[in-house]
């Protein structure tokens, strides 16, 4: 919306000038992709600040946000425990580059948790599944890696092959695929196999050729960037017998890591990885990431061993601060995840019966706190892999993403994207949600 000869003020006039000024001095205006509304249109809402389930933004006007901070803020934006343990730490201080007591506390508490035995931590979900990729090859002595088509794990190099809602390509029956991302060598991306998400046999075949020559297999338990995928038993089943051939299986909890329960999707699947990297939540909103698991293996990492990884703020005290009081928060509420189910279930078949009468065709995934809303006519949890997801319509989506956001509802602008439910949203936010969604759906069914 632009400004009219009358000099009326757009209801978001704020955000377009601070989108115009990021422009010229940040590619594309943003920090991070899909904060642009690229695949959504319009203009990217500056925000002010936030607090419970809502945020607002730079004009003044509040959304009810389904996005948390793209996850880590289960306990709702602004929680007064984590405000406050940042306060406290702030006072003593932003970062040392030398090691405090709070670092030791969080590491206790993510290993009591999750049941792995070290831990390390760096400053984002790229450098934990960066520093346990360079770990399997350190500890196995093998430099192949396999990953998922459609499985992001951040922007590594190795990494952007194939990754998330990216540019695809097949990879051949060996698993060899192409980068995702200009500036990622193809001699360095051919070090990184690529088989199907929820495929066992694929898995299994890949696994029986090269499994010799693989040092880790990297996934995501339960798909986000993707859109909401779960895997299959069969498919976790295959993961599992990769460690048959020598290879590491990492879990890509960056996302699922203590939001869908205490123990992430890793205690509620009951897998056994070898090596887990988390972030988001464990840094209640500050940048961190970490990765830990079995001692045998994380005993290879500097200074106990011959892995190389370091980082100058990794620790640092007021993320330390935040993550711990936000693992506390969650262990002293043992009835959150039930909620958080609870409300993620209500809102799934609210939003069934809504594009129902809309006649609007759209399939649901979610587990937990975690939903996706794909618009295609396909039945509720079928949708099991990218190719499965990316049959979405995209441009349905941005319309009613659209219609979503002119009545107060922030979902996540991306069909192939997960939005995230805290603990702040109650029944209240969950009737608002539907009568704003309602009202999108009718738009899009009669367009």
């Amino acid at each position: 919306m632009t400004t009219d000869a009358s000099s009326v003020s757009s209801p978001t006039a704020r955000s377009e000038a601070l989108f115009a000024r990021a422009r010229a001095v940040t590619p594309g205006g943003v920090n991070s992709p899909v904060r642009a509304f690229r695949s959504v249109g319009g203009t990217p809402r500056f925000i002010a600040h936030a607090d419970g389930a809502y945020l607002t933004d730079a004009d003044g006007t509040t959304y009810l946000d389904y996005i948390g901070s793209w996850g880590p803020m289960i306990l709702g934006h602004n929680h007064p425990g984590v405000r406050e343990a940042i306060t406290q730490a702030l006072q003593g201080g932003t970062s040392f580059g030398a090691p405090g007591e709070r670092e030791v506390q969080l590491a206790e508490q993510v290993t009591r948790l999750t049941g792995t035995e070290r831990v390390r931590f760096v400053n984002s979900g790229t450098e934990a599944t960066m520093s346990a990729l360079r770990l399997a090859r350190g500890a196995t002595g093998r430099k192949f890696i396999v990953k998922f088509r459609g499985n992001y794990h951040g922007h590594a190099d190795g990494l952007l092959v194939e990754a998330g809602s990216g540019l695809l390509t097949n990879a051949d029956s060996l698993g060899n695929a192409a980068p995702s991302s200009a500036g990622v060598p193809e001699d360095y991306a051919r070090l990184t196999l690529v088989s199907e998400y929820n495929d066992p046999a694929a898995l299994d075949a890949l696994m029986a050729a090269r499994g010799h020559e693989i040092a880790a297999v990297i996934f995501e338990p339960v798909v986000g960037n993707a859109g909401v995928l779960m895997p299959t038993p069969e498919f976790l089943a295959a993961l599992h017998r990769v460690k048959a051939s020598g290879a590491l299986l990492i879990a890509d909890e960056v996302m699922t890591g203590f939001r869908l329960s205490l123990r992430g999707a890793t205690g509620l699947l009951g897998l056994e990885p070898d090596l887990i990297c988390w972030g988001k939540i464990i840094g209640g909103g500050l940048p961190v990431g970490a990765y830990g698991g079995r001692a045998d293996v994380m005993d290879f990492v500097s200074p106990q061993g011959p892995v190389y990884q370091a980082g100058t703020l990794s620790g640092n005290p007021l993320a330390m601060a935040a993550g711990l009081a936000t693992l506390q928060a969650l262990e002293a509420d043992p009835g959150l995840y039930a909620r958080l189910d609870a409300y993620t279930a209500a809102l799934a078949g609210g939003l069934r019966e809504a594009a129902r009468e809309a006649g609007v065709a759209i399939s649901i995934n979610h587990i937990g706190s975690m939903l996706t809303a794909f618009f295609q006519d396909a039945p509720d949890g079928s949708l099991r892999t990218y190719t499965d997801a990316a049959r979405s319509d995209t441009a349905a989506f941005a319309r009613w993403f659209q219609g979503l956001l002119a009545r107060g509802v922030y979902w996540a602008p991306s069909q192939f994207e997960s939005i995230f439910v805290s603990g702040m949203h109650s029944d209240a936010e969950l009737g608002l949600t539907l009568d704003a969604a309602q009202a999108a759906f009718a738009e899009v069914g009669g367009a």
